[in-house]
């Protein structure tokens, strides 16, 4: 079938065209006050896109044909860790993510029967040690191009607001790990920042700063050349949209900083559902919210995609609960089709024009980070927490008037859910301030204090 010559007896309609018949439509009231709308990030999002509105397609960069089911574990010991793996894997899962919370975590019995040449597994640990990762290294042997040691001093500072040691015996660990020539060292924990309230534009704006301290530190010793990846860990909002346009912008950002350094460095990034919309109320709905955020992910271009269980926020660990997140997820790949098509959304107007806005504007605040002296002076100042706290703020505002919905809890809640005693752990962000070196960035979802109010009436 010839497509050129398919559609030639229909005109092409310009943008003008497209205008004018809705403002004919609209009857006299206001094209802009009616129908265009502003983002968080100050994006003016229109009623349509046409090219003529976008210029020319942004191809955005994806190194991956297919994205990868992943599964997080917390290890507490590592033969039920291992297990459970095992039974991940069996189920559906296709890449692991170990959070490694002591050095007396024997990796053997971690890994005991996993076949670490057909998947990739990543490593978080709650520790800094350049022996328990050369541990690592010495087991996986030749498999250590599958292996992302996820080692995050910077993430760990600004979430916890102090060093794992402190500043300078944390670097000279780094350099350490480093230097034992392994691919996958560096991550970025890009997650916290929207769980605590960031907007896109500030999400992306703060995860370049935070890589740039990496990349002007390793350059400075003229070690940059011994880092080939950098993984990102991203949580994903129910902007359906505009999520989908977040992971392109970065994939952007990145290319744009790499010319900067004249380097080139495989980016990875991991995505796993925000907990900022999540409620203990009517909380089965946390299950389409984490479908909807797994898809955006999906189409954005995320490598792996995590999936957080529908009540992750109150309940320990259960099968039932993550069994139905792995499954949602299988869903989209096995049922859905979600794997099929490489890059799905390259040549949407309103993606394109989102992703090169949030990119533009991103560069901007990333810019203003570096005046400031970078990502590391700014966190030290408080300067990206204030960044932080007051579009939280605007968004908490927004939540407590309901335009911002989260249903089933600040709108349409179900009078007769009781939850007090289905609590296996407090689920509020503690408001106890700490003695720590820097402000910490503190994760605390949108209905935190609407959801301690019902439970004192209950």
């Amino acid at each position: 079938m010839d497509t050129k010559t398919m559609f030639k007896e229909f005109s092409e309609t310009s943008s003008k065209e497209w205008t004018s018949i809705i403002e004919g439509n609209l009857k006299g009231a206001s094209f802009e006050e009616t129908l265009v709308w502003e983002s968080a990030e100050g994006i003016q999002v229109a009623p349509f896109y046409h090219k003529d509105l976008v210029g020319s397609e942004t191809l955005t960069p994806l190194q991956t044909k297919t994205w990868k089911i992943g599964q997080f574990i917390t290890v507490l010991d590592a033969v039920s860790a291992n297990k459970q793996a095992v039974s991940s894997l069996n189920g559906g899962a296709e890449n692991l993510c170990f959070y490694i919370t002591s050095e007396e975590i024997n990796i053997s019995l971690l890994l005991y029967e996993i076949d670490i040449d057909k998947i990739s597994i990543y490593f978080n640990f709650s520790f800094l040690s350049s022996n328990y990762i050369k541990d690592i290294i010495s087991f996986v042997g030749k498999s250590r191009n599958n292996i992302f040691f996820n080692v995050a001093i910077l993430s760990n500072l600004s979430t916890s607001g102090n060093w794992f040691i402190n500043k300078k015996t944390d670097f000279k660990i780094l350099d350490e790990i480093v230097d034992l020539g392994v691919p996958n060292v560096l991550m970025v924990n890009a997650a916290s920042y929207q769980n605590a309230g960031a907007n896109m534009v500030e999400q992306l704006a703060i995860s370049i700063a935070h890589v740039n301290e990496y990349f002007s530190y390793f350059e400075e010793r003229k070690k940059l050349e011994k880092i080939k990846t950098i993984t990102f860990k991203l949580a994903i909002g129910t902007n359906y949209f505009f999520e989908i346009a977040k992971l392109r912008a970065l994939r952007i950002l990145c290319n744009v900083l790499q010319e900067a350094y004249n380097t080139t460095i495989q980016i990875y990034i991991i995505t796993e559902p925000t907990k900022r919309n999540k409620t203990l109320y009517s909380y089965n709905v946390n299950m389409l919210r984490t479908t909807i955020e797994s898809m955006s992910a999906v189409l954005g271009g995320a490598n792996t995609v995590f999936n957080m269980p529908y009540d992750a926020i109150f309940h320990n660990r259960n099968d039932f609960g993550e069994r139905i997140a792995l499954n949602q997820l299988l869903l989209l790949k096995e049922e859905s089709s979600l794997d099929k098509v490489n890059n799905p959304a390259d040549g949407s107007y309103y993606i394109e024009s989102i992703t090169n806005q949030l990119a533009e504007k991103a560069l901007e605040l990333f810019k203003e980070i570096e005046k400031g002296g970078g990502f590391l002076e700014s966190l030290q100042k408080g300067e990206i927490q204030k960044i932080i706290n007051n579009s939280a703020l605007k968004e908490q505002e927004k939540f407590n008037t309901n335009e911002e919905v989260l249903v089933g809890t600040n709108k349409y809640r179900n009078l007769t859910d009781k939850m007090k005693q289905n609590l296996d752990f407090e689920p509020f962000a503690s408001d106890i301030l700490k003695n720590t070196e820097v402000e910490p960035i503190i994760e605390r979802r949108l209905a935190e204090k609407l959801e301690q109010e019902i439970l004192k009436d209950e």
